[in-house]
């Protein structure tokens, strides 16, 4: 048996071209009926490092046989105009993308699991400072190469959940992470027997962005913070909307 929560998060490559840019994290958001991969935003661009992928490949697990995998690759523009969805607020740019994935064109027998808007939050005074979280993803690429699944990092809160740090739309983890780790589903463990739980028992609260440090920091005798940038996932319910025709 796999547990489930593996099977929602993918590994990301990106490309210009033939050319293989970067590894990253990235995982299964489904809505009324669409199926969307959500990923960081500065995954799919990235002003400030020239980062300008224009297509990602992703690895899907087809069969019962989970060894059996198969690249799948997605498209970032169309006519010039791209095809992810992000956004920003008061504070600038979200650092959260979500792409639609074509259902007709995965193959008949994949293998995956979703999170749905059952798996957000609703009350967020009831989740503490200090609580238990898992972080699902490909640290330095890193994963199982037979399996084809991720690994996770245990981190717990390290700010007040639902208050945005700094006025910022993300919430402080304190955990190690590393590159590739960008865009991994940050999870707490929820109650089987709530609607919508008995496949997949997880709240899923963020989305992993990137290390946070201080610019003051002396790199002789400092050690880095520890901490982490998780963008509150409740944004996924903006971008999963459905868009005017």
């Amino acid at each position: 048996m796999i547990e489930s929560i593996l099977l929602t998060s993918v590994r990301i490559m990106t490309f210009h071209g033939r050319a293989r840019l970067t590894n990253a994290s990235g995982f299964f958001f489904e809505r009324d009926g669409a199926l969307f991969l959500v990923t960081s935003r500065h995954v799919l661009v990235d002003e400030a490092s020239q980062h300008f992928p224009d297509r990602l490949e992703i690895e899907l697990h087809i069969g019962s046989d989970i060894s059996r995998s198969t690249g799948f690759s997605i498209p970032l523009f169309r006519d010039g105009l791209s095809l992810w969805r992000t956004g920003s607020d008061a504070a600038g740019n979200i650092d959260v993308a979500m792409i639609e994935i074509d259902r007709a064109a995965l193959p008949d027998n994949v293998v995956y699991r979703a999170f749905t808007p059952a798996h957000l939050p609703r009350r967020f005074e009831d989740i503490e400072v200090g609580s238990s979280l898992l972080v699902v993803g490909f640290p330095l690429g890193f994963h199982d190469t037979v399996h084809h699944l991720p690994v996770v990092r245990q981190a717990v809160i390290a700010s007040s959940f639902g208050l945005r740090f700094q006025g910022q739309g993300y919430f402080l983890t304190d955990a190690r992470t590393h590159r590739g780790t960008s865009g991994a589903p940050v999870v707490m463990r929820a109650n089987a027997q709530l609607p919508g739980m008995a496949e997949l028992p997880w709240l899923l609260l963020g989305i992993h962005s990137a290390r946070l440090d201080v610019g003051t920091r002396d790199l002789r005798v400092d050690e880095a913070l520890g901490l982490n940038c998780a963008w509150y996932a409740d944004i996924l319910l903006t971008l999963s909307a459905p868009r005017r025709a």
